[in-house]
């Protein structure tokens, strides 16, 4: 099964166009962007168009969560929709078109004391006067046995990488928001039965999503239900679902569990320096700055009220120009 956001990526024809020699990385950058989503993708094309040497650090591939999403509907300037991630990879395109430098390893910690910042990737160590952390966010584990077992197995994250595995089967999708809705009706292109299981009565997905999902004829619900385990031997062959409000206990079979219940912040290199809140999202002023000087974050790792492709493409650009602000200060 191919992985996908959060899990690893697989390698990707035509992304990796820039291959950075370790020599060629003995430079000072005026702003290292830490993430290649729409947020990082975003920073960079604008702190590259205003003339500064730009790289962005990302482990996986360009595009992040969007990159994975099959149809986005809201994005501006699309009526019919846009593929995420032919989208993400015309975000990329364009960095590389200023001249925005790519290094595609892991970030491992921070260094941010100085006035010159220092990113200590798995191999190597980067320097800036400037730091964007646009790392994003990954989905949040269900927790339950069985999980971590059928990890690729038949529990995916991600239905745009995973879902033509399940053409003709059954598949669970947990969750209520709009990721779970969407990506419930993307699986139906697939799966003969998409059962969506959520732990309330109603969903906080957008309404529009919620009405085509009851329209269609292959997906049905289990509200005020919550998944106990999922079952099976050597791969996913059923769930076992507990009726919160009956306090009944079933199982139905399954070949395939989707899991949207959330995301947490990919914020495992920030080690105190930075200040976050309780869920581990860093804080901000409505510069973007954090509490450190020259470090400043963007899009889903932020505290923000609303984590969508066009808030963090927002956030991408205010953070580039502020980070243009703070350097012509320092001269």
């Amino acid at each position: 099964m191919r992985l996908c956001a959060g899990q690893g990526w697989p390698s990707v024809p035509g992304m990796f166009s820039v291959n950075i020699k370790k020599e060629e990385l003995k430079v000072m950058y005026d702003v290292i962007i830490i993430g290649a989503g729409p947020a990082g993708l975003t920073a960079g094309i604008y702190a590259a168009r205003g003339g500064l040497k730009v790289a962005i650090v990302e482990f996986a591939m360009p595009g992040g969560q969007a990159a994975s999403t099959e149809n986005i509907e809201n994005y501006p300037g699309f009526p019919e929709g846009v593929n995420g991630y032919e989208l993400m990879n015309s975000f990329h395109k364009q960095a590389l078109t200023f001249g925005v430098e790519f290094i595609f390893e892991e970030v491992q910690n921070l260094d941010l004391k100085e006035p010159v910042k220092k990113v200590q990737t798995n191999s190597q160590g980067l320097e800036a006067h400037a730091i964007i952390i646009a790392a994003g966010s990954k989905p949040r584990l269900l927790g339950v046995p069985g999980e971590a077992l059928f990890r690729g197995r038949g529990v995916s994250y991600c239905a745009t990488c995973d879902g033509a595995f399940f053409k003709g089967k059954r598949v669970v999708v947990v969750g209520g928001g709009n990721a779970a809705i969407e990506e419930g009706i993307y699986l139906t292109k697939f799966a003969q039965e998409v059962t969506i299981v959520h732990r309330r009565s109603s969903f906080r997905a957008a309404q529009i999503a919620v009405n085509r999902a009851k329209e269609n004829p292959k997906i049905r619900f289990e509200l005020n239900t919550v998944v106990e385990e999922i079952l099976g031997q050597g791969k996913v062959e059923g769930v076992r679902l507990h009726e919160v409000l009956k306090g009944e206990t079933r199982e139905i079979q399954s070949d395939g569990v989707f899991i949207y219940i959330g995301t947490d912040p990919n914020a495992q290199f920030i080690h105190g320096e930075i200040k976050t809140d309780d869920l581990g999202y860093i804080l901000t002023d409505q510069h973007l700055q954090t509490n450190i000087a020259g470090v400043y974050a963007a899009g889903d790792i932020r505290n923000t009220p609303l984590r969508q492709v066009a808030t963090a493409v927002g956030d991408g650009a205010l953070a580039a120009v502020e980070v243009e602000k703070y350097l012509a200060e320092m001269k």
